[in-house]
């Protein structure tokens, strides 16, 4: 498959090399072409590996991952292109997080909305599913880093899209995925960034996931 991967940032290095270890094509997008991460992620990945703007990968892609900032998210989608956008599953990894006032941040978008809804409501065309954003980005694509038994949560709107990310997910090594329902669940997931900013400081280390247990 070919993918874009929106941002060149740790997060965005991490899911674009773990797609292409599964055999996939990633174009790697930022707001240049000659973005000085992408062309150093490229050089480590190999004939799989793709860099360009913001524009080009969305258009390269048959799927999107947005890994930018949270709070640049928007601005990055538009520059990617709504037409290049259009009938395409978006995954939402993005978490609006307002580092103004220091450690630790609060959100910028929450409560009565949340970023994944905020996203699927200026791009209705796109198929937006909210996953990954509550773990780090070491954990999104290698769970086996923790022994016991964890969960990550997915939501949007669109069935179909859902059951296609969840396969990727599983590709990635998730065994237990939680379907939270429609894109409003954001709400829910984007708000455990606060609790997840507190517990790595209690724990001191990013290395460890919530599991739900009935």
């Amino acid at each position: 498959m070919d993918i874009s991967v929106l941002g060149t940032g740790m997060v965005g290095n991490t899911i674009g090399a773990k797609l292409i270890s599964l055999g996939h094509r990633v174009m790697l997008g930022s707001r240049t072409a000659d973005n000085a991460n992408a062309r150093a992620w490229k050089a480590a990945n190999g004939d799989k590996a793709y860099t360009g703007t913001f524009a080009q990968s969305a258009a390269f892609g048959t799927l999107v991952f947005n890994c930018t900032k949270g709070e640049f998210s928007l601005e990055a989608l538009h520059l990617a292109g709504k037409k290049n956008l259009e009938g395409k599953i978006l995954v939402d990894l993005a978490n609006s997080l307002d580092f103004s006032k220091g450690m630790p941040p609060s959100l910028i978008i929450c409560n009565t909305d949340s970023l994944g809804e905020t996203i699927q409501r200026e791009f209705p065309e796109a198929r937006v599913v909210k996953t990954l954003n509550t773990m780090n980005c070491q954990l999104m694509v290698n769970p086996q880093l923790i022994r016991e038994e964890h969960d990550i949560f997915i939501c949007g709107n669109e069935a179909n899209a859902k059951n296609d990310v969840r396969r990727l997910l599983q590709d990635f090594g998730w065994k237990n995925i939680v379907d939270l329902g429609d894109i409003t669940a954001s709400r829910g997931t984007e708000q455990l960034l606060p609790i997840w900013v507190r517990l790595m400081g209690v724990l001191g280390t990013p290395a460890f996931n919530f599991h739900i247990a009935k």
